[in-house]
């Protein structure tokens, strides 16, 4: 099997228990976002942020390659981009956290529009210029 096919196959593929997998990485997600809010929105809260951004980062990396391995035409949907561009940004705030409480708000806008927008936004890939759903 050639690389291309691995990475994208002609039909998605899915394991055993990835729904639980997901419901799971997906909460544990869900408390890094939230401790990351109170970390980055709120004055006079320590480091401890760092913990939280430590778990978003592992979940959400947990979730990217589940993403990539059930068909990596993901990585070529504005879905995708938009969630590595995410992952871009969660990583700058160690470099500078004095900027993280405008990176956090930029992340926060950028899930709520690609998350809820129709699938042909979704879906859309720069690349091919239209919307795609494989390769």
């Amino acid at each position: 099997m050639s690389f291309r096919n691995s990475l994208f196959p002609a039909q998605s593929r899915y394991f055993k228990g990835q729904r639980w997998v997901n419901i799971a990485l997906r909460t544990l997600h869900l408390l890094g976002v939230a401790g990351l809010g109170a970390g980055f929105l709120y004055a006079g809260v320590d480091q401890s942020w760092r913990l939280y951004l430590q778990l978003t980062m592992l979940s959400g990396t947990g979730l990217i390659l589940i993403s990539i391995w059930n068909d990596g035409v993901w990585l070529v949907q504005l879905r995708g981009q938009a969630i590595l561009l995410k992952m871009l940004l969660l990583g700058i705030i160690p470099l500078w956290p004095e900027l993280r409480q405008p990176l956090f708000i930029g992340i926060i806008l950028i899930s709520g529009l690609i998350s809820h927008a129709p699938a042909n936004v979704r879906y859309y890939s720069l690349y091919h210029r239209r919307r795609i759903e494989s390769l």
